[in-house]
């Protein structure tokens, strides 16, 4: 069975409910978790000839604000765990395409296992929107379980 289990997470109701069947399911077969949250990184707009002043101080203002969000979502499933009884860690990462992102740190930590959410949208709204659980379900080796 599985021992260690990868937990994207972005913090949205849908994510909340993939948290709380993660730790149900790595309490049930005594799993480590190890939930991800990945930040955008900061990209700066950019006309021909224009340069956004004080890109630098945005910039760096930006970093903080997503690391701050980042580190409360991430002690909040770590908190969740531990009253389960359940082995978590943490990691935060910066990253311009999420998906590659959650499949890198899967590998980097060893997980055998990568459990998510999925919005579940059809269509256009599928076609415009993206999926990181689609992109992360058709370019891992690692197994994928989708919470819906």
């Amino acid at each position: 069975m599985y021992k260690h289990i990868l937990l994207p997470t972005d913090g949205s109701p849908l994510s909340q409910k993939a948290v709380k069947q993660c730790i149900r399911l790595a309490k049930s077969i005594g799993a480590k978790i190890t939930v991800l949250n990945v930040t955008p990184e900061f990209q700066m707009i950019m006309d021909e000839g224009f340069v956004m002043p004080n890109a630098g101080v945005v910039k760096k203002r930006f970093e903080e604000e997503t690391g701050k969000r980042s580190k409360k979502l991430l002690a909040e499933v770590t908190a969740s765990a531990s009253a389960a009884g359940v082995d978590c860690d943490s990691v935060s990462v910066s990253s311009g395409v999420p998906y590659d992102a959650i499949i890198k740190q899967a590998k980097k930590a060893k997980c055998d296992l990568i459990m998510m959410a999925s919005h579940g949208r059809k269509g256009l709204s599928s076609i415009l929107l993206g999926s990181e659980t689609a992109k992360v379900l058709t370019h891992s080796t690692i197994p994928v379980l989708v919470v819906r």
